[in-house]
């Protein structure tokens, strides 16, 4: 067993001493998140610009090929997180992973680098004219997003739980180092967001692409330095085998006693060993999905070991599990309609770059335009904006006011979040509507391989971006909150991935309807609603659609969050409802 100490876990021959070097460990840890950030932020941000006007990709297809990297990306960390916590454990995973992204950065931007890499520069002509690259030429695109695709698999499911294992979680002055790593970590997110949205882009769309690529592909050569330096510094974690195990356990054994009748008091007679070195909270008996409490009837058959657990757990699970996957089942639902509304994000992230392609850019009467792919930091400005509003003022008031920790419940500002993502689809139609009838009727010039630049200032994109920035402040920070929450102890990791499957499976939604959108509007009257020159097509009633799609999705959600019981709260059973196992452990 382990015993406490400040700096160090004296473990047993079966496990590896964890030296806790915390803040020692911090400026390595801390720098390579900086760099990491700095470097796939910086190569992503701008990507859809890059593959129309270097590549010279149509829209549609640029567009389509950024939903399936991205999908991939964040389905990638999901089984990131499962070689994790089952063979590798996050340092090697993170080595792997960053070397991996480094590795893609350095192929994408010898795309734009060396000529024979891309396509010729068309110059003036309209984009259908314009020769498309060869299969060399994509080949070498795809090998660099394929690398990018692997580290961020290693990468997102391991940083975050990686620093936080630099601490002891056991001492008072590990947990306080923990809460100010998640501080240090979002600090810097935001920082790298900033530089790169402003002068990442700028140099990507005003100076160079090869150095626009080069200098993020730098980044991550120096987060990798930083991360192998401080190798000598890190509490390197054992991978103590999947968790999923325990729950594919519980189906298992409740199809094969699937012919069992269930007892009438579950909470007494259910077998319900519990590990005393387990992390996750005691969960009481729930009535939901009764027929997995067959999982741990107890038969002549089932056989228990000297420490009361099964012999055979294929067999015989404990309540304790049982519970815990339906944890996992209840979740599922409020996962499943969070997926909708990523849409909605995905929208200002590819669409509101074409949008600003063709309106003015100028800032006032100087010369000055800003970059398309810049108008994102807006988002990112309404989030950062809000949060401390909401948190130091408007919280303490709905606190008073509801007598509820946090002032509403969790589901509750999810659904709050979904409503603003409603309204920011439809705000943007009603400026797209204006844009291109100002396009139409007074142009200020013409965009290169596009149409008429719309007189409209892209400053009117504003509105949807921020509004759009509050909507995540209030749906993606509860969500992670909740699956962190929610989620068993030992299966956060999985949680934290849950949250980028989620993300994966919307882009591909989002290029599915894309695609399904431009084949039956084609031959419409209105014509095609998302053709190149935004000008001849009807983005607006895209936009309606999505917000239609939306207000469903919503009413899915409120049923979703009626039947939804959190976990800790039991139906009647005399028991405690929610308890520590181990209150030495506190569990990160």
């Amino acid at each position: 067993m382990e015993k406490n100490s400040k700096t160090a876990v004296v473990a047993t021959d079966d496990e590896p001493q964890l030296n806790y070097r915390g803040w020692k460990s911090m400026p390595f840890v801390i720098g390579n998140e900086t760099f990491e950030k700095l470097g796939t932020t910086g190569t992503s941000s701008n990507l859809l610009v890059y593959l129309t006007t270097i590549f010279n990709m149509k829209s549609i297809t640029a567009t389509t090929l950024i939903n399936i990297f991205s999908g991939t990306t964040n389905f990638a960390t999901l089984l990131g997180a499962f070689l994790s916590d089952t063979y590798f454990g996050r340092y090697k995973t993170l080595g792997f992973a960053s070397v991996a992204s480094f590795l893609g950065m350095l192929v994408l931007s010898l795309t734009a680098a060396i000529s024979k890499l891309h396509p010729p520069d068309c110059g003036n002509q309209d984009s259908g004219a314009c020769p498309g690259p060869t299969p060399w030429q994509l080949a070498f695109l795809f090998t660099g997003l394929g690398l990018m695709v692997i580290g961020a698999g290693g990468i997102r499911p391991c940083n975050l739980a990686f620093g936080a294992d630099q601490f002891n979680p056991n001492t008072e002055s590990g947990k306080q180092g923990i809460t100010s790593f998640f501080n240090w970590y979002y600090f810097t997110f935001t920082f790298a967001m900033m530089i790169s949205l402003t002068v990442i882009v700028y140099v990507q769309s005003d100076v160079s692409w090869a150095w626009g690529l080069g200098i993020p592909a730098f980044m991550m050569f120096l987060s990798c330095a930083m991360f192998f330096l401080g190798s000598r510094l890190y509490a390197k974690v054992k991978p103590e085998g999947s968790p999923l195990a325990s729950t594919v356990q519980v189906f298992v054994a409740a199809i094969k006693k699937r012919h069992l009748k269930l007892p009438e008091e579950p909470w007494l007679t259910l077998h319900n060993h519990i590990p005393k070195n387990c992390i996750n909270s005691k969960l009481p008996h729930t009535g939901q999905f009764r027929c997995l409490d067959k999982a741990a009837i107890m038969t002549p058959e089932d056989q228990i070991k000297s420490d009361g657990s099964a012999i055979n757990p294929w067999r015989l699970s404990s309540m304790q599990k049982v519970e815990e996957v339906k944890v996992l089942i209840r979740v599922i639902p409020i996962w499943a309609s969070a997926i909708v509304y990523y849409v909605a994000l995905v929208q200002q992230q590819t669409y509101v770059v074409f949008q600003a392609l063709q309106s003015d850019r100028r800032v006032g009467n100087t010369h000055f335009k800003i970059p398309a792919a810049s108008y994102a930091i807006f988002s990112m400005l309404g989030l950062t904006i809000w949060i401390p509003i909401y948190d130091r003022i408007i919280v303490p008031r709905l606190q008073r006011l509801t007598k509820k920790e946090g002032g509403i419940t969790i589901l509750q500002r999810m659904a709050i979040g979904m409503i603003l993502a409603i309204f920011t689809m439809i705000i943007s139609g009603i400026i797209e509507d204006k844009r291109r009838s100002l396009a139409l009727s007074r142009p200020v010039g013409l965009e290169q391989r596009r149409g008429a630049i719309s007189s409209l200032s892209g400053l009117w994109l504003i509105p949807q971006l921020s509004l759009i920035g509050f909507s995540e402040a209030f749906t993606i920070i509860a969500e992670v909150e909740f699956y962190y929450k929610q989620f068993p102890e030992n299966m956060r990791s999985i949680g934290g991935s849950l949250a980028f499957v989620g993300f994966a499976i919307s882009n591909y939604l989002n290029g599915f309807l894309i695609s399904m959108v431009h084949r039956f509007t084609k031959g419409a009257s209105t014509g095609d609603w998302l053709p190149e020159d935004l000008n001849k097509g009807r983005l607006d009633y895209f936009y309606y659609l999505v917000a239609a799609l939306g207000l469903l999705n919503f009413g899915f959600f409120l049923l979703c969050a009626k039947w939804y019981k959190y976990k800790g709260s039991g139906d009647g059973a005399p028991e405690v409802a929610m308890e520590k196992l181990n209150p030495e452990k506190s569990p990160v």
